[in-house]
C-alpha cells in the first residue's frame, strides 16, 4: 500500500537517466546523526507508514532516537526479502502448504497464503561428508544427498512451482549467506519503480554476514520468516547501537579469522544480546568487504542482532567483481550518497556505546573448545587445550613414559597409573591425561589419543566466503607438499567451499593438488562439517575411540563448535582460520605448539615448523588479484535457479495444495492448525505444572533443537525403524525438519545436555512423575506421559537461554513436547521471541534470583496466576509463580514476563504467531 507520507519524503532519484521513487532522510530531524543501521530503519517506517501501525510518531521517535535511554519503543520493520536455507526452509514450506488446507478448511482461498516479498531458499545443509579423501568424493556424496533426500527436494520443487515470489537454489551450488552475497543481495531493491535499502530476515542466524554488504538482516525463527513472507512486519523495539571503532591495519601472518575471533570475544565480553553494531572510523576502509562478511556473519556468536558495515567504494568494486550491472552498482553508490548511508569517515553517529580495535594489535588465534567466544592465542593453544583436557578425559591418568620419562603405568607405586606428587620419593607424574590406543588404518598400525585431531575441516559460511583466508589455506598446502609434509592418518580431512568461485580460483591459481595431497579433496558445496554434517569417521578410528572412551578433536574454519554437534565421537571442537586448519591436520593433535614443535622433517631431515610454510601476505594478494575475476561470477550464477541433470529431473507435484504422502518420514502435515477456530481461546493461567527439564547455565538451541545424526536407540531412531527405515538412511535431524514426529524425538535430545532432575545421565533424559518413584526415561516418553495426564510442563534454565542459532525447532518442538512457561535467569533475543511464537510464556526470575536461590530442585508442582491480564489487551510486568514441594512446603515468586512488545503479545494471545497470521488473513 502507499505510504502516508506525513513528512513529504517522497522523491525522484535519476540515476543514468533512470528515475526511482525513493522516501528522503533529509527532512527528517536528526537524521543525519544516526547510526547507519537506523537510517535503514528509519527509510523503511517512511515509506511504510500507514497511520496505524506505523505512524508519524513513530518516525519521529526514530528521528529524536536517545541513544542513552533502554530501548521502549517499538516500530514494525518489514523486511525487502526472506532468505532460507533447506534445513530450516523445508519446514517454512511445510507450515505454508498446511495453512493452504487451514484457509480451505475455514472457507477461504488457498492462494491467498503466497509470499508478498521475495523469498529464496539455497540447498546448501543436506550435504554429508560421508565420502573424502578422493577425487570422487564430491560426485559420490551429491548421489548420496539425493538418495537420502528425494521427498524433501520433490516437496520444494513443488513449492517453488506454487508459489509465487519463491524462488529454490539446488544442491551443489553454495552456502545460502555465500550465494546471498555474492549474487542475491541486492544492496539497494527496486521495486515497482521503488529503490530503498536492501534488507532481509533470514532462516539462519549467520543471515548477518550479509551486513558486511551494507544489508541490514538478521537470523529469526522460521515462524516469523513464514510471517514476514506473508507481509507481517518484524515487530521490534529500537535498539541501542554498539559503535566498534576500527583503525590500524592488520599485521602479517594474522588472518580474518583472527580478527573476528579477538571482535566476537570483545564484543560477547562487552554485552550486546539485543542490540545492533555498527562499525566506523578510518579503519573500515581498510577492511576488504570478504572480512566485512566474515565479521558480520559471526554477529550470532558474539550475540547482536546485526553487525553493520556501511557502504563505500569497496562496497561498489565487490559488486562489480561478482557481476552485478553497471546501472545497479551506480545506484547503489548514488542511493547512499543521497540518503547519507555512504560511509564518512568525518562523521560520527552518535552511538549508545563505544569500543574500539586496533587491528595491529591483533594476534593469530583459535577459539574452543565448545564455544566460539572462548578465543585462545594460538601460541597458548597447546598449554590452554592441556588445562582443560580433564574435563573431558575424566579416567584416571596413565603416565606417558615418552613425557615423563618414568616407569610404565603398570609399574606405578599406585598401579592405576598415578605416581606420587612428591618428587623426593617417585617421578612427577603425566601433565596431561593420555591413553594411546593402537589402531589399523589402510594396513598400517597407528595409535590414538586424547587431544588427536580426527576432523579437519575446511567448511562454512564464516570463511569459505573469504579468498585471503581459502588461498592462504592453499598456498600452506602447497608449501607443506613441497617440504614433503603430509597429514596425519588418522584425520579425517575435506574442503567444503562456499560457492563453485573458490574451485575456479582453485583451478586457475594451480593449488588444487596441493590441496589434494593432503587429503582436502572437494567434498560437496555446503554447510558440512559446521551444522554436524561431518560424516561419520572411519570405522576403525570411531572404534578406537569409543572403546578407550577417548577425547579426541575437530578443529574447523566455521563458527560453530558447540557440545555434540560436530560429531558424535568428537569431545572437543576448536574453530580455526582455513591455514590452521590444514596445519592441525599436519600436526594431528592439539597437544602441539606450533612455535616450538615441528610438523616434519623435509625430504633432507631438517625440522619443518609452520612459519616455514606460512605464507607470505604479499604472495596470497598476488595470487587473489590474478586468479580471481568478474567472469567466474557471471558464469556460476547465470542460470542459478535451473540446477543440474539430477535437479531437472525429479517428478514434481502438482496443485496449489500439496498431495500429503502418508508413508512419508520426511514431510508430514503438522498439527498446528487442528481444530483453530477463527477466533482465539481465551488466555488461561497454568495450574499443576511439572519440570520436564531444570538446565544450566549457556544452554543452546543447539542442546534443544535437534540436529546432527540420529541416534538409532533414541525415540526418533525408534520412530524411524517402525516405519521401516533401515538404520542407514535415518539421515540426520536437520533432512527430516519437514517431519514434526521425528523432530519431537529429537527435542532435549542431545548428547551433551544435562537434566539436573535427572543426575547422572547426559543426553535427552527426565524424569516422569507421572509413576511411581518417578524414574528416568526419555524427555519425550516422559512428555508423553505428561500429555496423557494433562499436566502442563515447564523448563527451568540459567542465563543465556537459547543462545545459538535461530531455530525455529528448538521453539516448535518445545511446544510440541507440552511445554507452557520456560523460566530463566536470561534469554537470548531469538529463542525468547520464537517461543512467543509457538505460544510458549517466556518468564526470568527476580532480578538476581535463580532457581539455586529461590531452592527449587525440579520436583515440585507449579502454579502460574495473572497470565490472563492477556486477555484485556495489556502485558502484565510480573505473573505469580507458586511452588510446591513434594513435602507440602510452598515457595511464592514474582517471575518477569518477557512479552516485550504488544504485537508479541498478540501472538501469544493467538496461540502463536501462524495462528495470529492466519486467521487476519481470514478476516480480511
Amino acid at each position: 500500500m502507499a505510504s502516508v507520507d506525513s513528512f513529504g519524503a517522497q522523491g525522484a532519484l535519476e540515476v543514468n537517466g533512470q528515475s526511482y521513487e525513493i522516501f528522503r532522510l533529509a527532512g527528517i530531524e536528526g537524521a543525519e546523526t544516526l547510526p547507519y543501521s537506523l537510517k535503514v530503519l528509519l527509510e523503511n517506517l517512511l515509506r511504510t507508514e500507514d497511520g496505524a501501525n506505523i505512524t508519524a510518531d513513530h518516525i519521529r521517535k526514530l528521528g529524536s532516537w536517545d541513544q542513552n535511554a533502554a530501548p521502549d519503543t517499538e516500530i514494525q520493520f518489514t523486511p525487502a526479502r526472506v532468505i532460507m536455507q533447506d534445513f530450516t526452509g523445508v519446514p517454512c514450506v511445510v507450515d505454508l502448504a498446511t495453512m493452504r488446507e487451514a484457509v480451505v478448511e475455514l472457507g477461504g482461498d488457498p492462494t491467498k497464503i503466497n509470499p508478498l516479498a521475495p523469498a529464496e531458499l539455497v540447498i546448501d545443509h543436506s550435504v554429508v561428508i560421508d565420502v573424502f579423501g578422493r577425487q570422487d568424493a564430491f560426485e559420490r556424496n551429491v548421489e548420496l544427498e539425493y538418495q537420502r533426500n528425494r521427498e524433501r527436494y520433490q516437496f520444494l520443487r513443488w513449492g517453488q512451482t506454487a508459489f509465487d515470489e519463491f524462488k529454490v537454489v539446488p544442491p551443489g551450488t553454495g552456502i545460502v549467506h555465500q550465494v546471498n552475497i555474492e549474487h542475491l543481495a541486492r544492496t539497494v531493491m527496486v521495486r515497482n519503480g521503488q529503490a530503498y535499502p536492501d534488507t532481509c530476515v533470514g532462516t539462519d542466524s549467520h543471515t548477518t554476514m550479509v551486513n558486511g554488504l551494507g544489508v541490514l538482516g538478521w537470523g529469526v525463527g522460521g515462524i516469523e520468516a513464514e510471517a514476514a513472507m506473508l507481509g507481517q512486519p518484524v515487530s521490534m523495539l529500537i535498539p541501542r547501537v554498539v559503535g566498534f571503532k576500527l583503525s590500524g591495519a592488520v599485521p602479517t601472518g594474522v588472518t580474518a579469522t583472527d580478527v573476528v575471533l579477538t571482535i566476537t570475544q570483545m564484543l560477547r565480553k562487552h554485552g550486546v544480546v539485543g542490540k545492533f553494531v555498527e562499525f566506523y572510523g578510518e579503519g573500515v576502509g581498510a577492511v576488504p568487504l570478504a572480512n566485512r562478511a566474515t565479521i558480520g556473519n559471526m554477529s550470532p556468536e558474539f550475540g547482536s542482532t546485526a553487525a553493520m558495515f556501511p557502504i563505500d567504494d569497496i562496497t561498489l568494486d565487490y559488486l562489480r567483481l561478482t557481476g552485478r550491472g553497471d546501472q545497479e552498482v551506480a545506484l547503489v553508490e548514488a542511493y547512499a550518497k543521497e540518503q547519507g548511508l555512504w560511509h564518512n569517515p568525518a562523521i560520527e553517529p552518535r552511538f549508545s556505546e563505544y569500543l574500539e580495535l586496533d587491528l595491529s594489535t591483533v594476534v593469530p588465534s583459535i577459539a574452543g573448545p565448545k564455544r566460539p567466544q572462548d578465543r585462545i592465542e594460538l601460541s597458548k593453544a597447546k598449554e590452554s587445550f592441556r588445562g582443560v583436557l580433564g574435563d573431558y578425559a575424566t579416567e584416571e591418568l596413565d603416565v606417558d613414559p615418552s613425557e615423563t620419562g618414568s616407569f610404565p603405568a603398570s609399574d606405578a607405586p599406585n598401579g592405576h597409573g598415578h605416581v606420587d606428587d612428591n618428587p623426593h620419593t617417585a617421578p612427577q607424574k603425566a601433565d596431561r591425561p593420555t591413553k594411546k590406543t593402537k589402531i589399523t588404518l589402510n594396513g598400517q598400525e597407528t595409535e590414538l589419543d586424547h587431544g588427536h585431531v580426527v576432523i579437519a575441516s575446511i567448511t562454512s559460511c564464516t570463511n569459505t566466503s573469504n579468498p585471503s583466508v581459502m588461498l592462504a589455506a592453499a598456498l600452506l598446502a602447497k608449501n607443506a607438499v613441497d617440504k614433503g609434509l603430509t597429514s596425519k592418518p588418522w584425520v579425517k580431512t575435506s574442503l567444503a567451499p562456499g560457492s563453485k568461485v573458490v574451485t575456479d580460483y582453485y583451478e586457475k591459481a594451480g593449488v588444487t593438488p596441493y590441496l589434494e595431497k593432503l587429503g582436502f579433496h572437494l567434498v560437496g558445496y555446503g554447510c558440512t562439517t559446521c551444522i554436524g554434517n561431518s560424516g561419520p569417521l572411519p570405522e576403525e578410528v570411531s572404534a578406537g575411540v569409543q572403546a578407550a572412551d577417548l577425547a579426541v578433536v575437530s578443529v574447523l574454519s566455521g563458527n560453530r563448535n558447540f557440545e555434540g554437534r560436530i560429531n558424535p565421537d568428537v569431545k572437543m571442537n576448536y574453530l580455526a582460520s582455513p591455514p590452521l586448519v590444514i596445519a592441525y591436520a599436519l600436526a594431528g593433535t592439539m597437544d602441539f605448539d606450533f612455535e616450538t614443535d615441528a610438523l616434519g622433517q623435509d625430504t633432507d631431515g631438517n625440522d619443518v615448523f609452520l612459519k616455514d610454510i606460512w605464507p607470505a601476505a604479499e604472495d596470497v594478494d598476488k595470487v587473489i588479484s590474478t586468479s580471481i575475476n568478474r567472469e567466474m561470477f557471471t558464469k556460476d550464477y547465470a542460470d542459478v535457479f535451473a540446477g543440474d541433470e539430477r535437479w531437472q529431473s525429479l517428478p514434481t507435484p502438482e496443485g496449489k495444495v500439496f498431495d500429503w504422502d502418508a508413508d512419508s518420514t520426511y514431510v508430514r502435515k503438522p498439527p498446528y492448525f487442528d481444530g483453530m477456530a477463527k477466533e482465539p481461546s481465551p488466555v488461561t493461567d497454568i495450574a499443576g505444572a511439572r519440570v520436564l527439564a531444570k538446565l544450566g547455565d549457556s544452554v543452546t538451541t543447539d542442546h534443544i533443537s535437534p540436529a546432527g545424526s540420529i541416534k538409532a536407540d533414541g525415540p526418533a531412531g525408534k520412530y524411524l525403524a517402525e516405519h521401516g527405515v533401515d538404520r542407514k538412511d535415518y539421515n540426520s535431524y536437520g533432512s527430516r525438519r519437514g517431519n514434526h514426529e521425528v523432530m519431537i524425538r529429537g527435542t532435549f535430545a542431545n548428547i551433551r545436555l544435562r537434566n539436573q532432575i535427572a543426575p547422572g545421565t547426559e543426553g535427552g533424559f527426565t524424569r516422569d512423575f507421572t509413576k511411581d518413584d518417578a524414574p528416568v526415561t526419555s524427555i519425550y516418553e516422559a512428555s508423553e506421559s505428561y500429555i496423557e495426564a494433562g499436566t502442563p510442563l515447564v523448563i527451568l534454565a540459567g542465563k543465556e537461554y537459547g543462545s545459538g542459532s535461530s531455530r525455529d525447532w528448538a521453539a516448535k518442538g518445545t511446544a510440541l513436547l507440552g511445554v507452557r512457561a520456560v523460566i530463566t535467569e536470561s534469554f537470548e533475543r531469538i529463542h525468547r521471541s520464537n517461543l512467543i511464537g509457538m505460544g510458549v510464556l517466556p518468564l526470568q526470575y527476580p532480578e538476581g534470583e535463580s532457581a539455586e536461590s529461590l531452592g527449587l530442585t525440579g520436583e515440585e508442582t507449579f502454579d502460574f496466576s495473572g497470565v490472563t491480564v492477556l486477555n484485556d489487551g495489556t502485558i502484565p510486568s510480573t505473573v505469580h509463580v507458586t511452588v510446591t514441594g513434594t513435602d507440602g512446603s510452598v515457595k511464592e515468586f514474582d517471575a518477569v514476563v518477557r512479552i516485550d512488545t504488544p504485537g508479541e503479545a498478540d501472538y501469544y494471545r493467538n496461540g502463536g504467531i501462524l495462528q495470529y497470521v492466519l486467521r487476519s488473513l481470514i478476516a480480511n
